[in-house]
């Protein structure tokens, strides 16, 4: 069977679908056609297509945008983890050779595969780089997980309980304030802008729709305010924690270690069920994540800028 660089708009949502829901390990929802929609709009990809069918076997997902200096390929917001996805009949399982249909058609590549794409070094015309997430394995009874816990983490969760009125957990009926807590208190040095929340509401949209958003809040006791918030995303298999917030208040209080703790406490003894907190590269947030007992988990991110001809060279 072929591999095939299509356009968007050759592409076919039935084939796409089908193939995520048989990809062996099970895809990430990263790469589902409703959340591609979602974050990036449009994207290209590397298929293997059965001619006689119009199945698709595997899949590389391609985001694309448009630059003075050609097509893009680029990691879409809240989008950590893309790659090949491969089925049961794929022939094609290694990357390289998907990969090599793409210098010439892009300008510029940039793409994190997901944690279970091997790939030992960088291929003929790409720069590779390591990076890591942390993730929780949920499949111990939580007495079992609190004991992995620092024993600072473990000293807070126990001075909260002990207050006149302990700050509790509960479920957010949407997201509406927690994204504005987010834009408020992270907006800035997250670099988004307008159009990426506007993506950021479609998705959550999308989520919500398929019952995949667990929302989860901490108010003051006293006042209702919103100290700190989290949306989690369901998926088989696993949790991702993919969007978090905090006031200065609600930091001080702890309220993002209250949250967790509670998804953890709450899917403790669940056989294979993994909790990601998808991210981990700057320092400070890895500390955080490892006090919980999570591990780090390696992914590849590989990239390639092809040469501009020299009247668009000044751009940067």
């Amino acid at each position: 069977m072929p591999l095939r660089l299509l356009r968007h708009s050759a592409l076919t949502r039935a084939a796409w679908d089908a193939c995520l829901a048989a990809a062996r390990p099970a895809a990430l929802p990263y790469a589902e056609w409703w959340w591609l929609q979602a974050t990036a709009g449009r994207w290209d990809a590397v298929v293997e297509l059965d001619e006689a069918t119009g199945a698709y076997r595997s899949v590389l997902p391609l985001p694309v945008k448009w630059r003075p200096w050609g097509r893009e390929v680029y990691q879409p917001p809240f989008t950590q983890q893309l790659g090949l996805l491969t089925t049961a009949a794929s022939q094609h399982r290694h990357l390289p050779d998907y990969l090599a249909l793409l210098p010439g058609r892009y300008a510029r590549f940039y793409q994190q595969l997901h944690t279970a794409q091997e790939l030992t070094a960088a291929p003929p015309g790409f720069s590779l780089t390591h990076r890591h997430t942390y993730q929780l394995s949920l499949a111990a009874p939580y007495a079992e997980l609190l004991a992995g816990y620092t024993a600072e983490f473990r000293r807070r969760l126990r001075h909260n309980q002990k207050q006149p009125e302990p700050l509790v957990v509960t479920e957010a009926a949407g997201v509406k304030e927690l994204i504005a807590l987010f834009r408020r208190e992270k907006g800035r040095a997250a670099g988004l802008r307008e159009r990426h929340y506007g993506r950021l509401r479609h998705l959550v949209a999308e989520l919500q729709d398929r019952q995949l958003a667990w929302a989860l809040q901490v108010r003051h006791p006293a006042t209702g305010q919103l100290l700190a918030g989290a949306l989690f995303v369901r998926h088989t298999g696993g949790l991702i924690y993919l969007l978090a917030a905090a006031s200065a208040e609600g930091k001080k209080a702890h309220g993002p270690q209250l949250l967790l703790d509670h998804v953890i406490r709450h899917g403790a003894g669940t056989p294979g069920l993994v909790l990601d907190f998808e991210g981990g590269m700057i320092p400070s947030i890895a500390r955080f994540f490892a006090n919980f007992g999570a591990a780090p988990v390696p992914y590849a991110a590989l990239s390639f800028t092809s040469q501009r001809p020299w009247y668009l060279q000044w751009m940067r």
